[in-house]
């Protein structure tokens, strides 16, 4: 799906904003402790970016403090595992992709599914294959070359099994055939660095993480993983991966926060109100969106719960069919895209 179309599901949102918004009566809560969000993530990566911009706008709705502490490890499924198992009081959440907490129990990494969680989205990301400025891959074909010359020569930085990064990889690799080495690090920034230092060939990481360092020509960006271009502010338009390959899975990756369904009904109902009248609205995550290319999507309840779904069913199949998982998403509920 194209980030245009992306933004044009975004116009019918009003409507369900704002019926959500008059249903909210019970939307009384008012926290009397801090909120605690943990992101299963290093700092400076694309969950601890945006998360830190809700955070700030959800202190100003709800009047009250809301931490937001780093907890990175196992593909993000350490930190997830920490607000899963939290007091059921509505205190304690997580943040990330939806794509990734929904495709822990397929890993085997966490017993949980999206319809464990209450989903809360702010953007949708896309990733970006991006290379050492000094590297000799000028285009996305002399990179698509080497990766069926000598998989080996290319390494590419992610942060981990299941993320972003490596989903995106994954993806070019099944469509276009070759391979590459895979090195891991504990979140997106550590991985764009290692790239912009030599240290390894190529990140897939997401483009809210690469948008400094390419527009610092650190980083020379070959595609986007998109049906079409990434035009980023001070830097100008990236071509998408469908110039190049052909049959490779996409679909939008929503970012948010992810509260446990084990919280009380009047968190829960107090959330509904501030997304709809508060995040829907943020200017300053708009601006956030705008700058690092990303897509404003302030979604959240059924609708969110729908929209997650076709990234969940490509990545849990795109692991499935490499061999790296180890329950069949067709077990825990999770069908096959047609």
């Amino acid at each position: 799906m194209s980030i245009k179309t992306i933004s044009g599901l975004f116009l019918g949102a009003g409507l369900a904003l704002g019926a959500a918004a008059g249903s909210a009566a019970a939307a009384d809560w008012k926290p009397e402790k801090p909120i605690n969000i943990i992101v299963p993530w290093s700092a400076g990566g694309s969950t601890d970016q945006v998360t830190r911009v809700v955070a700030a706008e959800l202190e100003k709705a709800l009047g009250a403090t809301v931490v937001v502490q780093n907890q990175p490890g196992a593909s993000g499924s350490i930190g997830s595992k920490s607000a899963l198992e939290s007091e059921p009081d509505g205190y304690t959440w997580t943040a990330g992709a939806a794509q990734d907490l929904g495709t822990y129990k397929v890993l085997g990494m966490l017993d949980t599914t999206i319809g464990d969680w209450n989903v809360y989205l702010d953007v949708a990301n896309v990733a970006v294959i991006g290379v050492n400025a000094d590297s000799p891959y000028q285009t996305m074909d002399d990179f698509l070359q080497a990766m069926k010359d000598d998989p080996n020569a290319i390494s590419v930085a992610t942060a981990g099994l299941n993320s972003g990064g490596h989903n995106a990889m994954e993806a070019v690799k099944s469509a276009a055939g070759g391979g590459y080495k895979h090195v891991t690090y504990d979140g997106g920034n550590p991985a764009v660095i290692a790239t912009v230092s030599g240290e390894t060939v190529a990140t897939t990481q997401l483009a809210v993480e690469q948008a400094e360092m390419i527009r610092a020509k650190r980083i020379r960006p070959l595609a986007v993983l998109n049906g079409e271009p990434l035009v980023l502010e001070g830097y100008g338009e990236i071509p998408p991966i469908t110039d190049f390959v052909d049959g490779v899975p996409i679909a939008p990756n929503y970012f948010g926060i992810f509260v446990p369904g084990t919280a009380p009904a009047e968190v829960v109902a107090a959330l509904d109100k501030v997304w709809a009248e508060s995040i829907a609205n943020s200017q300053t995550l708009k601006d956030y969106a705008a700058g690092r290319g990303a897509v404003f999507a302030p979604f959240y309840g059924e609708d969110a719960q729908k929209r997650v779904l076709p990234a969940i069913q490509n990545n849990a199949y795109l692991l499935f069919d490499a061999g790296k998982a180890k329950v069949d998403p067709a077990t825990i509920g999770i069908e096959r895209m047609k």
